[in-house]
This record gives structure tokens, C-alpha cells and sequence, in this order.
């Protein structure tokens, strides 16, 4: 029997499983209560020919990340997927839920990130291997949970030279129609994240050909923007500044992003419900305390066997 991550967001644990606590060194404590909080900042150039958002995501993606484990350049391309999220979120969807999916090649496993409009950000990594390869035959697919509850969805595959802000901007050209210049990036040291973020840079209808190739040419200095993000004043204002240096623009909305998952008991009962009679008796069958952990953030939860008798009632 198993419950698909995406549908019931939790899993079971086997008996003996173990888990993992991080002792924490009492310097990376003070360096998360002094770190700048992440966030979101939108802005408009005076002349209408660019919208521009700049994001620093550095909490988010260290918290998902640790609670994944990843590693290596899983944990580089999922940094990346979680700042990519957040930016088409606040750039197409501000007020949906959005979840991009990598699906990589060879069967090599898949990540995903999801992003609120609350500003909850989270993600699951699900490897088949080592690494995640994101070669030929990777796609990017980024999904919208609309009011009705339908999804939007498209699928693009990741060019050739892979990456997730190339994958991005093939995404928002090919499926959004919307030509976008951005990056993203995710800087370590010692295998933590130290900082994280990106921009997106997108043309409005009333942009000029001389704005235009101001901005692609100044825009060559921010293909990778990990330079940008090992600086000491990085900020999402900063990076505006620099991003928009000489053109006069007006700040809009600012909005705070963080790694928190939206899981809670009545959700994983919930997915407990939807489980065939079967499946419940056979939970049952030992008649001791369930153990379900949220895929996402780790969470356990204990579900006594009285709440489980109930639902069979139900069934």
C-alpha cells in the first residue's frame, strides 16, 4: 500500500525507522536570527518598458534543502527550482499555488517545488539514483492551482545546456508567451547554503528598441548571478538598484517568503480517508499507534488506532 506524495503529502514509516536530529552549532543559530529575512520585491521602470522582480530566498531554500538531505548538484538544481517557483509565482500567479516539477532524464528521479501564496514555500526531492540528471529527455513542468481547484498546467523540456533559469526562460517564452530574461542561483560554503535568490526581467508591450538594448546589454553581467549572491549587500533592493542602475523606476509590492510546510493532522487524516477499506483494516490489523511523516518538512505524526476505527466506520 502506498500514498502518493503529491496526493496525501505524507508517508508512512516502517517500524525502526529512525529519526534524524540536527545538533545545531550555536554560531549557525546566531547567524539565522541575524540573516535578513527573504523576500520578494516587484518594481516598474517610469517609461512602462520593463517589469522587474528580485528575490532573495536564502532561508527557504537552506530549510527545504536540509530537510530533503540533498546534496551536490541535486541540491544546487533544487536551490534553484525552489527561487524559480517562488519568481513565476510572484511574476504569473501571485495569488495561486504554484508547483514546479523537474522530471529528470534517464528515470534519474524527479524535484519539486511548491510555492503559496501566503508565502510557504517547501519542496520534495525523490532520487532513483546519485544525482538528478537534467540531460536529454529532462523536462520542467510548472503547475497552477486555480479557485475552481482546476490546474494549469505546461511542459518544456530542459535545453541543452540544462540549468533551471534556461529552463525557466524556455518555459515563459514557449508556454506564458511572455519574453523574460532571468536567473537564479543557490551559493554554498561547506555544503550550506549561504545565500540564494534571483530576478526576472520582463518586457511590457510598451518597450523601445533603445531601452531594449540597454537592458540586453546590461543584462550580460547578470547571466550568472552567483556573483551577485555571494556579495555582502545582496539584498532584493540592492539587486534592483544594480539591475535597474541609471533608469528611473518605482518600487510596488514587497512580500516575505519562508520554508514552511501547511501540513497538520486533519490533512493526513484526510489522506487516511481516501485509503480503500482494505487498506484501513490492514493499518489496523497490528492495533498500535500509526507513525506518518510529512514527506515535505519531516513532521511526525501520531495517529491512535481509535481515529483510525473511525474512519473504517466511515468507509
Amino acid at each position: 500500500m502506498s500514498v502518493s506524495p503529491l496526493a496525501a503529502e505524507t508517508r508512512v514509516k516502517c517500524k525502526g525507522d529512525g529519526v534524524a536530529l540536527c545538533n545545531t552549532p550555536f554560531r549557525d543559530y546566531i547567524r539565522a536570527v541575524t540573516d535578513p529575512s527573504d523576500t520578494v520585491l516587484r518594481a516598474i521602470t517610469d517609461d512602462g518598458a520593463f517589469r522587474v522582480i528580485t528575490a532573495r530566498t536564502t532561508n527557504a531554500v537552506r530549510g527545504a534543502i536540509e530537510a530533503q538531505g540533498a546534496t551536490g548538484e541535486t541540491a544546487r538544481h533544487f536551490g534553484d527550482l525552489l527561487t524559480a517557483s517562488v519568481l513565476f509565482r510572484e511574476t504569473m500567479a501571485p495569488n495561486l499555488r504554484v508547483q514546479a516539477i523537474i522530471k529528470g532524464a534517464a528515470n534519474s528521479g524527479s524535484l519539486i517545488a511548491d510555492s503559496h501564496p501566503s508565502g510557504q514555500t517547501r519542496g520534495l526531492v525523490q532520487l532513483k539514483g546519485d544525482e538528478i540528471d537534467l540531460g536529454q529527455g529532462a523536462v520542467l513542468q510548472l503547475m497552477r492551482t486555480l479557485p475552481s481547484g482546476r490546474i494549469n498546467q505546461g511542459v518544456v523540456e530542459v535545453p541543452q545546456q540544462g540549468g533551471i533559469t534556461q529552463s525557466l526562460m524556455a518555459y515563459m517564452q514557449s508556454s506564458e508567451q511572455v519574453f523574460s530574461m532571468l536567473a537564479v542561483g543557490t551559493v554554498f560554503e561547506g555544503g550550506r547554503v549561504v545565500s540564494a535568490g534571483g530576478y526576472m526581467v520582463q518586457l511590457l508591450p510598451e518597450v523601445g528598441r533603445g531601452p531594449l538594448m540597454v537592458m540586453t546589454e546590461r543584462l550580460r553581467d547578470f547571466e550568472s548571478i552567483d556573483p551577485q549572491l555571494a556579495d555582502p549587500q545582496f539584498t532584493p533592493t540592492w539587486l534592483l538598484d544594480e539591475l535597474l542602475y541609471g533608469m528611473p523606476f518605482t518600487r510596488l509590492e514587497e512580500s516575505s517568503v519562508r520554508f514552511e510546510c501547511w501540513c497538520d493532522e486533519l490533512r493526513v487524516v484526510s489522506a487516511l480517508a481516501s485509503l480503500s477499506r482494505d487498506d484501513l483494516e490492514h493499518l489496523l490489523s497490528s492495533n498500535e499507534v500509526l507513525e506518518i511523516a510529512c514527506e515535505y518538512c519531516k513532521r511526525d505524526f501520531r495517529i491512535a488506532p481509535a481515529r483510525l476505527r473511525g474512519l473504517l466506520e466511515q468507509s
